[in-house]
């Protein structure tokens, strides 16, 4: 028995005009104190073991967010409701899908002529369905786009969006007549200068 709260698992604390009764500071509340505690329990009279459970991880759950699991945790005291099990849940990266909030993003590459001319591109989706996004014509490197209803699953059940970067993908060799083609694009293109006032922007003039 306790020496210090006779047995009680409690102990008060005079305030003036009424007391404070808290759980004894020297049995932790159980009533008893262990004059040799067991070396595995340290005289809670608890084990620790391991055993598997299955939760449901819900949709457009985020890295480090915890899933509570009532009732899993350790048994309580003295027979009381055994706590409760959190899940820190640990979002594995995907080779091709980002994500950005409640939006997935994915890059797209895309031939310098599709980049130029436009086209209609197919892209996948993380429900396996592929769809067909649209490039428009004079789309520059970087460029992105908004794939509506495409993206992660929110707790209202609704989706976000996927957000498409564009990547123009330029060749690393080019045969004969390639290389032609773009020599004859560079001469009929060459009164564009894109550099144009850059370095009088970099002295702020």
């Amino acid at each position: 028995m306790c020496p210090k709260c006779s047995g009680t698992g409690h102990e008060n604390t005079n305030l003036g005009g009424f007391s404070l009764s808290e759980p004894c500071s020297e049995c932790k509340g159980r009533g008893l104190v262990v004059d040799d505690p067991c070396p595995t329990c340290d005289g809670s009279g608890r084990g620790k073991s391991t055993r598997t459970v299955q939760t449901r991880v819900p949709g457009g759950v985020t890295d480090g967010q915890r899933i509570r699991i009532k009732g899993k945790g350790a048994p309580g005291e003295n027979g009381g409701p055994a706590g409760d099990l959190y899940v820190v849940v640990r979002v594995k990266e995907h080779p091709v899908f980002g994500r950005s909030g409640d939006n997935v993003t994915i890059t797209v590459p895309v031939t310098f002529p599709e980049a130029v001319l436009g086209a209609d591109v197919r892209i996948p989706t993380l429900n396996g369905f592929p769809v067909t996004v649209k490039i428009p014509p004079g789309t520059q490197n970087g460029h992105k786009l908004r794939v509506r209803g495409k993206g992660a699953t929110r707790k209202d059940g609704t989706a976000g969006d996927m957000l498409v970067t564009v990547e123009v993908a330029v060749p690393r060799t080019l045969n004969g007549d390639a290389r032609e083609a773009l020599e004859k694009f560079r001469a009929a293109t060459s009164d564009h200068d894109p550099r144009d006032g850059l370095e009088a922007r970099a002295k702020g003039a």
